[in-house]
């Protein structure tokens, strides 16, 4: 399972950026973390799983890594 922090979130607009542990960026939309998307800050630790996109890397399933 994959792991980073989160980049970049722009919380109007419901997404986000993770940077992972090998410098990849992924894409997460809101409807893919697991909890609550507006307890999430830049810079916090999260685990996700791949997602297909014909975009680039997507994020499915975020959750903190606590």
């Amino acid at each position: 399972m994959p792991s980073g922090s989160i980049k970049r979130l722009v919380r109007d607009r419901g997404f986000g950026f993770i940077r992972d542990d090998a410098g990849q960026e992924w894409f997460f939309h809101r409807s893919s973390v697991q909890g609550s998307f507006d307890q999430l800050n830049e810079g916090q630790r999260v685990t996700f799983d791949e997602e297909p996109s014909a975009k680039g890397p997507r994020a499915g399933n975020v959750r903190t890594a606590d």
